[in-house]
Formats: structure tokens, C-alpha cells, sequence
């Protein structure tokens, strides 16, 4: 079972070209900050504009520095079912401990060619897979009824729900049960998702806060409510400003406040304005982040 904070990470890019040296520190430091596993090549890895050869070398680099001391969960999703194989097929023979898999995108399947999407790569791969379901992006939302069926299948293992549907994750425990891995994909939803049978979060936040999410993660399996609600309380100004655009921008920019990586990303994503760096930079110091 995945549990606790785990960073989305992003990809650092330095003149157009990904930041080997700069993601492996990356990677480095996240794992000694705390977190509880980590996810390359996602929707914060700007997934969509990394070639295949760079995506596939993302992951291996990833695995390569966390070295079995915390999970890997390696984005490999597409709108093509065949991409999706080939990428969660490299995913297993990198060595990820289970592949990450979006809804596809554009699309716009049924719920019958979402069934038939994910039994294709789950029948293709044996890897566990995390359904990946983020209608915002993706347009379509998979039913509980639909990842019941697919829970079936010995290895879909969980999802990595970004709904912000807070009745969500109690539906789907009481339809798949409790050995679901149920994810939140919002930082804003974490704490709400543990309290309806959830075990964790896969971050955006945690990029930039790595100690203080794993921290609030670990205050809930412990039992300490009132340290969990604390830090629920102070990280949420900061879950908000990384999203007052269309994110990764804002937190690649906070990223590189911290000396991190550049805040560089890649066309269609443009460098935030003057007025969101801003945001970001009162909110990483009211968090503590930042003097």
C-alpha cells in the first residue's frame, strides 16, 4: 500500500534541455525531507512535452537516486492506448514499484473504453497500476462503478483521485474496500481524503514543502489530530497561490526561489506574471518558506 506525501515532481529544465544533475539533487533532497515516495513524469513533470527517450530517462533517474529508499510511482499514462503500454512497460523494467496511468485525454472515451483502456495495459504489464483521474484535465471522470470493475483486476491497486469530490473517496472505499489505495491529487483535499478512508496525497506542494506535507501526513497516522489540522491550516495559503495559474508555472517559480531548479518550463507553459510571482513569494514566506 502507498501512503503518506508524495511529491509530483516536476522536471527541471535548464536552456530547453532537462536538468539531469538539477532533478537528481531534486530527488535527493525530497527523499531527506521526508517524503514518503515519490512520482515522476506526471502532470507537474510536464509529462505531455517530454519526449519519449527524456520521459524514459525522468524515470530511471528517479529510480536510480531513490535506490528502493521510498517508492517510485512512474507516470506513464497517454490518450494512446498503445503509448501507455509501451511507457508503463519501461516503467516495470526501470524497476518504478507501480505506474501511474491517466485517464486518456482529448479522447473523450465511455466509460466502457476507459474499462477497456486500463484491462489493455493491466493485461499487457504486470506492474501495479494507479488510475490516474483527473476530469479537470482529462474531460472525462471515471464512475465508481467503472474503477470497481477495474479494482477486479489484481493489479489496479488504487487511485490517484484529483475530483476534489470529497464524497469520492467514501464511495469508493465502501464499493472497492479498504485495500484500495485511495490518493488525493489535491494538496487542498488531503487531510478530507484520509478522514474518508484515504492515504495520502500525490503533491504539487510538496515540491517546495516536502517536510511540512510528510510531516501532516505522518501527524495523521499517528493520531495527532491538532498537530495534522495545524499544518493543514498553514500549507493551505500555499496550495492556493501554486495554483493562480495553470500549474507547473507557479511552482517552478517557487522552486527556483529555493535555488531548486529553474523556474523554466516548456511551451504552452509560459513564465507566470509579475503579479503571481507575488502571490507565490508572500505565500512561501507566510508559510515559512521564504524570509
Amino acid at each position: 500500500m502507498f501512503f503518506g506525501s508524495m511529491p509530483a515532481l516536476i522536471t527541471p529544465f535548464a536552456n530547453g534541455k532537462v536538468d539531469e544533475a538539477g532533478f537528481k539533487s531534486f530527488v535527493e533532497w525530497q527523499i531527506s525531507e521526508g517524503s514518503d515516495g515519490l512520482v515522476p513524469c506526471g502532470t507537474t513533470g510536464e509529462s505531455p512535452t517530454l519526449s519519449h527517450e527524456e520521459h524514459m530517462r525522468v524515470t530511471e533517474l528517479c529510480i536510480e537516486v531513490a535506490d528502493g529508499r521510498v517508492p517510485v510511482i512512474a507516470g506513464a499514462g497517454s490518450n494512446s492506448t498503445e503509448e501507455a503500454i509501451m511507457l508503463t512497460k519501461h516503467a516495470k523494467s526501470a524497476g518504478a514499484d507501480a505506474a501511474l496511468v491517466v485517464t486518456p485525454y482529448y479522447n473523450k472515451p465511455t466509460q466502457a473504453g476507459l474499462y477497456a483502456h486500463y484491462k489493455a495495459i493491466h493485461d499487457a504489464v504486470a506492474i501495479p497500476i494507479i488510475i490516474y483521474n483527473i476530469p479537470g484535465r482529462s474531460i472525462v471522470d471515471m464512475s465508481v462503478e467503472t474503477m470497481a470493475r477495474l479494482a477486479e483486476l489484481p493489479n489496479i491497486v488504487g487511485v490517484k483521485d484529483s475530483t476534489q469530490d470529497l464524497a469520492r473517496p467514501i464511495n469508493t472505499r465502501l464499493a472497492i474496500g479498504d485495500d484500495f489505495c485511495i490518493l488525493s491529487g489535491e494538496d487542498g483535499t488531503a487531510v478530507p481524503f484520509l478522514a474518508a478512508g484515504g492515504h495520502g496525497c500525490i503533491s504539487v506542494t510538496a515540491n517546495i514543502a516536502p517536510r511540512l506535507c510528510a510531516d501532516m501526513q505522518r501527524a495523521w497516522r499517528e493520531g495527532d489530530l491538532q498537530t495534522c489540522m495545524e499544518l493543514q491550516d498553514r500549507l493551505t495559503p500555499l496550495h492556493n497561490a501554486i495554483f493562480c495559474e495553470t500549474s507547473p508555472g507557479p511552482i517552478k517559480y517557487a522552486a527556483s526561489l529555493l535555488d531548486k531548479c529553474r523556474a523554466e518550463a516548456r511551451l504552452p507553459i509560459v513564465e507566470i506574471s509579475e503579479a503571481s510571482k507575488t502571490i507565490v513569494r508572500n505565500a512561501m514566506v507566510q508559510v515559512g518558506l521564504l524570509n
